[in-house]
């Protein structure tokens, strides 16, 4: 038995309380939205017989029951209702309007699930939309693409360095740049309506220029804060090596980067210090590879006869070396008899010093003569200082070059102060 209050299909008998068919000519004729869409005739009634669509509070959903939340008619017509008010992406204003029982996560889903990629969508919207404006600041690689420019996070550096460096963090921008007047380019350019294809191919010419210049000024930071140029500016770079200690880095490989630096724009940092890393075990490589060579030129097939040739080999080593010390220093005592020959045999030469044997043999005097006027000039120089007047004794072959000589080394050796000299 029927409840009450329940409206079923003629047809099919299914309730059809909240959406169905009336027959306009046809007496107690309703139909499910099924057997109407499929034309169902029963007694007198035909399928071109007009109707009329009955309504029962929106409650029935237009997707069937199976799908996703169960939206009400009455919500899809709330959320219709305020994309066309609030305009796409504004969710929460939408979920406001459509009800507190949606949250704007839940109508971004629906609508997006719903009308652009459901049934819906597909069958309005079409893949080509013909007479589309060419967006020429796609991130694709456009023209004027943001990504040919997309600005690096900012430097880390104080606010007296920025203003030394006319640096603006926030734009990631220098007041001077490379090329400074790339904007006149296209500063003064403008689509007209009645441009010939001259001047618009013209007007591209330029874009295509700024947007060159845009590259390579874009390029040139890169290189800079690849190669840390702003720290070496500012004189951090040799803080953050001290802390990262690498390798040393020989003579001739410092030559060398230098001899490449102008390659530097062309490589990263990255790979400009593997391909000298490398260089390193090349040569590391090499050497070991002239050592295994040797080995084998001297009848060594294992590594542990190596370790004891090697031993043999520094002992041998050593003994030359001392030989050649012992031989060195031979030559340099014979060197020193040869220098004083010529008064190593006078009397007297036991009592110099080699400071003065150096000095008598350097003014061709003779040992005794130089003891002579050394303890004439000691003396005469003790006696004025206790207030003794005396007159000056020195022999009559001193003459003033060898006397100022004299004085000279005995002030220098402390023997007088310098007010006697």
């Amino acid at each position: 038995m029927a409840e009450l209050g329940k409206k079923y299909c003629v047809y099919c008998l299914a309730e059809v309380s909240p959406l169905r068919f009336r027959c306009t000519e046809c007496a107690d004729i309703e139909l499910c939205p099924e057997c109407f869409s499929a034309g169902a005739e029963i007694g007198p009634h035909r399928r071109w017989h007009g109707h009329q669509l009955l309504v029962d509070g929106g409650r029935f959903t237009l997707w069937g029951a199976e799908a996703e939340g169960g939206w009400s008619s009455r919500e899809e017509q709330l959320l219709l209702d305020a994309i066309e008010q609030f305009g796409f992406g504004n969710w929460e204003d939408m979920a406001a309007h459509v009800g507190a029982s949606r949250t704007p996560q839940e109508v971004m889903e629906h609508y997006v699930s719903m009308y652009i990629h459901g049934n819906l969508g597909k069958a309005c919207i079409p893949d080509t939309i013909p007479n589309r404006v060419t967006d020429h600041t796609c991130p694709s690689g456009g023209p004027l693409s943001p990504s040919l420019t997309t600005p690096l996070p900012p430097l880390d550096i104080s606010v007296a360095e920025q203003q030394q460096l006319g640096y603006m963090p926030l734009r990631d921008d220098y007041e001077i740049e490379y090329d400074q007047d790339a904007e006149t380019l296209i500063s003064g350019l403008s689509v007209n309506y009645d441009d010939d294809d001259v001047e618009i191919e013209l007007k591209r010419a330029h874009v295509d220029m700024y947007v060159r210049k845009l590259k390579e000024r874009q390029r040139r930071k890169n290189i800079a804060r690849d190669y840390n140029l702003v720290p070496a500016f500012l004189g951090k770079d040799k803080k953050d090596k001290e802390k990262a200690p690498k390798r040393k880095i020989t003579k001739e490989e410092k030559e060398l980067r230098l001899k490449l630096r102008p390659l530097y724009q062309f490589m990263s940092c990255k790979e400009f210090e593997d391909f000298f890393e490398n260089m390193h075990k090349e040569r590391i490589l090499r050497a070991k590879i002239r050592e295994l060579q040797r080995y084998r030129r001297n009848g060594i097939t294992k590594m542990e006869e190596s370790a004891e040739y090697e031993a043999a080999r520094h002992k041998r080593e050593k003994r030359k070396e001392n030989k050649n010390i012992a031989s060195s220093k031979r030559g340099k005592e014979e060197g020193k008899e040869g220098e004083f020959a010529a008064i190593e045999n006078l009397p007297g030469f036991e009592l110099l010093s080699d400071r003065e044997k150096v000095l008598c043999s350097s003014l061709n005097l003779s040992p005794a003569r130089y003891v002579t006027v050394k303890t004439i000039i000691i003396k005469d120089h003790l006696q004025k200082r206790q207030g003794i007047p005396s007159k000056s004794r020195l022999p009559s072959y001193l003459d003033k070059v060898l006397k100022k000589r004299i004085l000279n080394f005995l002030t220098e050796s402390g023997w007088i102060s310098r007010d006697a000299s």
